[in-house]
């Protein structure tokens, strides 16, 4: 095995050498500023020697003598042909609009959530302005306008939200914070709150297993943040929030730039709600109380000249959540049977590095390396359960980037190191293990933009308690035709499935916790292996003469082995190893449309297959809905010069299916549930103006048509009964939620 390793980190100087040209492409405008645009086809007349403009309109293309014409084009821009001369100057070059170029056009140039005609991965980009149309004061409130994502809560106490891709939760998802694997571990069931909304620049959505370098977790997507840049992001930025819930949010920026090379940013978020509410009478909150205070100190460098560039982020955390009965009160009551409450105090430590070089005499050549270390800290009780966990985690990992002969063929290659230090206090039994990892990877990508191209990547990893395994990727489109894309995808994940801190909602229970199996290696359990394998279709077309593009896509994750969670004894959780099969299918259909200047309208239906081999039988899997429709219209009136502002209105639509409820039949007859749940309906809108570039308002709601799941906990009468259970959740719970605010920003 070792041989291997010292194959695949040798192949980057086994390349030959080869000569390139560099530059930026650019929206032309009236003061020539350098606007770079994002996905414009750069490449050699007569040649299949091409690239696109990254998102910063940088590119980078291979050079040979007898390479003369370059040819730049982009929908909706005219083609632009150069004489290049001198391979070694930069190029920086506008391209102009056409002259019959139509207002939907340059609406679809500016699409808040974008997919690529031109990637292997079937990825979707999701801007800043996207994540604009709803107060997502968090990553976990992000997806609300997104249909490739299901949102829901975990369970009617915690207030938690969890999130699906391909009708699986967020533990067969890798959420990376700028490629760093971040909501892993103990920050599985509340990570995703723990990334304030105002922080993230642009959210990149990966369906399939994504990328090998990432890591070897990864099995129903990827899902990753990019923060915003203290050398990009404004001077000062506030957003204030408040809720009718009586929920308040701030979120300040301040950047400075210290010198030509260095930049610094500090962010700090802070939340609070301390109003009790029970709008639906069952004598428990409908949402917790919490305090956070989120502090980010960001620093970044950068040396154009001499390639270099890096960040250093500093991060703090302290969130402290209560819940429970209205008459809980933790000074007089923690841990005793007068009323039933619960408490969830974290706090968090992080500190990430990210250090960038590319080679100016070889601009192709690149080295990345990226480490972060964090500290978890969640000390909790549930009723009379306690929970309390402590995680320390290091992560590494170093990336080599060059090219085979010319630009068309690229690889990746590199090592990386994760160390995990978990100690759980489940009640009275103490779990405590030791995980790290050491792995190589490398990955190779062939791009041909006119036709086809494809991403091939392979990891070997040696785990101290999962063994050494190997984890292929492969990624293929093809283009038969103009602005049309078939992609398909296979790959494999495995991961150590963390049965505590993923389902901590099993606390809020009086269920008895079983575990079956005593063979392995992690809380007597194997590790979960799962196959996934997807194809899309993506086509541009115009309709009645505006811009449309419609999706097909389908993906099937196949678990080899699966740590399965039976909830279908109402009195006990059970886990245990995968017996037969477990699958998960799901289809989706979506449409974006303009109909009419200024207008967007995104549709899509989705129709999920989740089924497991319990104890009992095959079954659907609890609380999944075969069916989901999903709308979304958005309205930007145009901003013409001399205008004070303009407006902007987002409304959103979901109907959800049915859902199968856990069986509850050996519960006393009070205490059962229908097999399924009521199809559900939801509508949220916001409207914004912005009154100049520095000052905006906005107002909206969520669930405004008031819909409630009534009674979502069992047993609520008596919570320390044998048939409490707060899981059961398949609706909202708190009913209407209406919210202002304001943002204000120096450039």
């Amino acid at each position: 095995m070792k041989y291997i390793l010292y194959v695949i980190l040798m192949l980057p100087l086994l390349m030959l050498s080869q000569s390139s040209i560099s530059g930026m492409i650019m929206e032309a405008n009236d003061k020539n500023e350098h606007i770079g645009l994002a996905g414009a086809n750069v490449y050699w007349l007569n040649t299949e020697v091409g690239t696109v403009t990254g998102i910063d309109g940088n590119f980078l293309l291979s050079y040979m003598p007898e390479y003369k014409k370059l040819v730049i084009s982009y929908v909706g821009f005219k083609t632009d042909t150069l004489n290049i001369l001198d391979p070694k100057k930069m190029v920086h070059h506008w391209l102009q609009p056409t002259s019959d170029l139509d207002e939907i056009t340059v609406t679809s140039r500016k699409q808040a959530t974008a997919k690529s005609y031109l990637k292997a991965t079937n990825v979707i980009n999701v801007s800043s302005e996207e994540l604009l149309k709803a107060a997502c004061c968090n990553l976990s409130e992000s997806f609300e306008t997104n249909p490739s994502i299901d949102v829901n809560f975990a369970d009617a106490i915690s207030g938690t939200r969890q999130i699906k891709m391909l009708g699986l939760t967020s533990p067969y998802i890798l959420i990376a914070t700028e490629n760093i694997p971040s909501i892993r571990g103990a920050s599985q069931s509340y990570g995703l709150s723990f990334i304030p909304g105002t922080w993230i620049e642009s959210i990149q959505i990966t369906k399939g297993t994504g990328s090998a370098i990432n890591g070897y977790e990864s099995i129903a997507g990827q899902i990753n943040a990019e923060l915003v840049k203290p050398s990009t992001d404004d001077k000062l930025f506030v957003n204030l929030y408040g809720a009718s819930s009586e929920r308040l949010e701030l979120n300040t920026h301040i950047n400075t730039k210290v010198n030509d090379k260095w930049h610094t940013g500090v962010y700090i978020h802070g939340n609070t709600h301390n109003k009790k509410h029970d709008v639906n009478d069952d004598g428990f909150l409908d949402m917790p109380l919490f305090n956070q205070i989120n502090l980010m100190n960001r620093w970044q460098y950068t040396d154009t000249q001499k390639g270099f560039v890096s960040f250093i982020n500093l991060k703090f955390l302290n969130d402290e959540k209560q819940t429970g009965e209205l008459d809980f009160y933790p000074d007089t009551d923690r841990l005793t049977k007068r009323f039933w409450g619960s408490e969830i105090d974290t706090k968090r430590y992080e500190i990430s590095t990210k250090f960038g070089y590319v080679n100016p005499e070889i601009p192709w050549q690149s080295l990345g390396v990226q480490t972060a270390f964090s500290s978890h800290k969640q000390a909790s009780y549930f009723g009379l359960n306690i929970y309390d966990i402590k995680h320390n985690s290091l992560y590494t990992n170093a990336i080599y980037n060059s090219i085979i002969s010319d630009s068309r063929h690229k690889i990746k290659t590199g090592i990386s190191y994760t160390y995990d230090h978990y100690d759980e206090f489940v009640n009275t039994i103490d779990y405590e293990r030791t995980e790290n990892a050491v792995g190589a990877f490398f990955e190779y990508s062939y791009d041909n933009l006119e036709l086809l191209n494809l991403t091939a990547g392979i990891r070997i990893d040696h785990h101290n308690l999962l063994g050494t395994f190997v984890t292929p990727r492969l990624h293929v489109r093809y283009s038969p035709w103009g602005k049309s894309a078939f992609r398909a995808s296979f790959g494999r994940g495995k991961r150590s499935a963390n049965i505590f801190t993923e389902n901590q909602q099993l606390f809020s229970t009086s269920r008895q916790i079983n575990i079956l199996n005593s063979g392995g290696k992690i809380y007597g359990l194997d590790p979960e292996i799962a196959w996934n394998y997807g194809f899309s279709y993506l086509q541009g077309f115009r309709l009645f003469g505006r811009q449309a593009d419609i999706t097909l896509d389908y993906y099937k994750t196949d678990f080899k082995n699966q740590v399965v969670v039976d909830w279908e004894n109402p009195q006990e959780i059970n886990f245990y190893n995968l017996s037969g099969k477990s699958f998960a299918n799901s289809f989706q259909l979506e449409l974006n449309y303009s109909p009419f200047k200024g207008v967007d309208v995104r549709t899509a239906y989705k129709f999920y297959d989740v089924k497991t081999d319990y104890n009992s039988g095959r079954l659907e899997r609890p609380l999944t809905p075969k069916h989901r429709l999903f709308a979304n219209i958005g309205y930007k009136t145009n901003q013409e010069e001399g205008q004070l502002g303009r407006w902007k209105i987002d409304v959103t639509f979901n109907w959800l299916s049915d859902q199968r409820y856990a069986s509850t039949t050996s519960n006393p007859i009070p205490y059962q549930l229908q097999e399924r749940t009521p199809t559900v309906t939801t509508l949220n809108a916001q409207i914004t103006k912005v009154f100049s570039p520095k000052f905006e308002v906005y107002l909206g709601g969520e669930n405004v048509t008031n819909v409630r799941q009534p009674n979502p906990i069992l047993g609520a009468n008596d919570p320390f009964g044998a048939n409490f259970d707060s899981t059961f959740v398949y609706g909202p719970i708190f009913g209407s939620m209406y919210y202002a605010g304001l943002r204000y920003r120096i450039k």
